[in-house]
């Protein structure tokens, strides 16, 4: 078990939608589970609730915000390795090895991160929060503002990411959408936690479109 919060649980190798309308909660859940606000969280089967954000991510959590929110004047490699505490050597191989990973960024590496289309400002922030290979991904809204072509790039990358045995859990408001690369659903209703199920089942279900209301 990588991860369980309030009744939530995500396994290794497992990707999770947590689903919700504006206001259900999703991005506080994920704040809870890195540690900006407060919360019962085990993380890689151990009690994290009084752990640091910072102790999380050294653990291994991997957060990609709401926005990408990369940094707008550096490069794309210096906003890569902004984010990692690996030693220079391991830091550069590590780079070359996400460059392989997102051909689009290894073709600018010296542009400015403003420079870069909405797609591409995704990939690197997506990027950067690979790095210091987490074990525990969590992504807010990832799709936001994106080409369905850059969607369907994202969602391979998340899957092989899974393959590989990464935990996932990403926000979503389009149900559909994210269901197409998770596994597992749980929506957010209130805050709580109203309905956890397969994809298929939350796909299935008639009643997802009221869960789905905030």
């Amino acid at each position: 078990m990588i991860l369980e919060v309030i009744g939530l649980r995500v396994e290794a190798g497992e990707i999770v939608a947590l689903l919700g309308g504006t206001g259900a909660g999703k991005t506080e859940l994920l704040e809870t589970i890195l540690g900006v606000r407060p919360g019962h969280v085990r993380l890689f089967g151990e009690d994290a609730t009084r752990l640091s954000v910072e102790q999380r991510v050294r653990r291994g959590i991997g957060y990609v915000p709401e926005g990408r929110r990369v940094f707008a004047g550096l490069t794309v490699r210096e906003n890569i390795e902004a984010a990692s505490s690996l030693p220079s050597a391991d830091r550069r191989r590590r780079v070359a090895q996400l460059f392989e990973l997102f051909p689009m960024l290894a073709e600018r590496p010296k542009a400015r991160a403003w420079l870069l289309s909405g797609g591409q400002q995704q990939m690197l922030a997506l990027a950067r929060a690979l790095i210091d290979r987490p074990r525990l991904l969590l992504l807010d809204e990832p799709t936001l503002g994106l080409a369905p072509v850059v969607v369907a790039e994202l969602w391979a990358h998340l899957r092989r990411l899974a393959a590989e045995g990464t935990a996932i859990l990403l926000t979503e408001q389009r149900a559909a959408l994210a269901l197409e690369v998770a596994s597992r659903g749980a929506v957010l209703k209130g805050g709580v936690v109203a309905r956890q199920a397969s994809a298929e089942q939350l796909l299935a279900d008639p009643a997802l479109a009221a869960l789905m209301g905030g």
